[in-house]
């Protein structure tokens, strides 16, 4: 029987629409209206077209979007220095770093300079700590999104044995933590794993996350286990074999469909946080006492 699909298009809807009603009681309590800024170095054609659909995303629920777009020639100490701006500016709630960036510039650097109560994307230290200790501050977005969608389909986590294919400092190594959090048991793979088939057939949860089409094969896939396809790659094509896989898994993420609504959607509703707009509960009373 082949799996069930992990709709995030679905869930990313709802998460979008509990932060513009968020978004809107923040406007009429206090007037003020969340910002997030996006940063883009250099002219990748791919780049252009996340940062435009995450403007568009932006203006539905009502968020405005400033666009900072700067020259493929932008030196780290230039980027550092636009980043360090906008941590200071009074008008900015929430900050974003179009990734990845132009190979001569330090990555880690950029992201540093990204205040933590600002960094809406999660890709900080900051961040990244907080997440794996459970303390106040942003999860990483894909991840954070990952969570989400398994939460909104009561799949459990406790006790399965998670494996992440990926250890990168915003996708594989925060989502293992946060499932680590959630009381799972943790395996990451990675380039230098040599047993990668063997490691994906004893997991409950696989999360794939390499950028590497196809790499999980769909006859690795233990039956009855969950599959998270956070890969994206030419062609609509995730990190897992999708049709095999589908025949072994109870439950898969499609792609596209699947772990990408969720990244902006989850964006979003960390900006709108950032800003200070009120939690569901908040929305949930203002709407009981308006019906009186």
């Amino acid at each position: 029987m082949s799996a069930a699909e992990l709709n995030g298009t679905l869930v990313a809807s709802k998460l979008l629409t509990d932060t513009a009603q968020r978004v809107e009681l923040l406007k009429r309590s206090s007037g003020k209206i969340p910002c997030l800024a996006t940063v883009l170095v250099g002219d990748d054609p791919a780049s252009h077209t996340y940062v435009r659909m995450k403007a568009n995303r932006c203006a539905d629920v009502g968020i405005r979007s400033l666009r900072v777009e700067l020259d493929a020639a932008t030196t780290t100490d230039q980027l550092v220095g636009e980043l360090l701006k906008l941590s200071h500016s009074d008008d900015v709630d929430g900050i974003l770093l179009q990734h990845p960036v132009p190979h001569h510039i330090d990555e880690r650097a950029a992201f540093e300079a990204i205040a933590p109560h600002k960094d809406v994307d999660g890709v900080t230290a900051n961040s990244f700590a907080a997440s794996a200790l459970g303390f106040a501050g942003y999860e990483s977005c894909t991840p954070s999104g990952i969570m989400r969608l398994l939460d909104a389909y009561d799949i459990g986590i406790a006790g399965k044995h998670a494996v992440i294919v990926g250890r990168s400092p915003i996708l594989g190594l925060p989502v293992g933590m946060l499932m680590l959090r959630r009381n799972a048991t943790v395996t990451y793979c990675h380039s230098r794993t040599v047993d990668l088939a063997d490691q994906v057939g004893r997991a409950d949860i696989v999360v794939a996350a390499v950028g590497q089409p196809e790499l999980i094969r769909g006859h690795w896939i233990k039956q009855g286990a969950i599959v998270v396809d956070a890969g994206y790659n030419p062609g609509n094509v995730g990190d897992v074999e999708y049709s095999a896989a589908r025949e072994r898994a109870q439950w898969i993420t499609p792609v596209p469909g699947g772990v990408g609504p969720m990244t902006i959607a989850v964006l979003l509703a960390q900006t709108a946080d950032a800003a200070g707009a009120p939690a569901g509960e908040a929305i949930r009373l203002a709407s009981d006492q308006s019906a009186r």
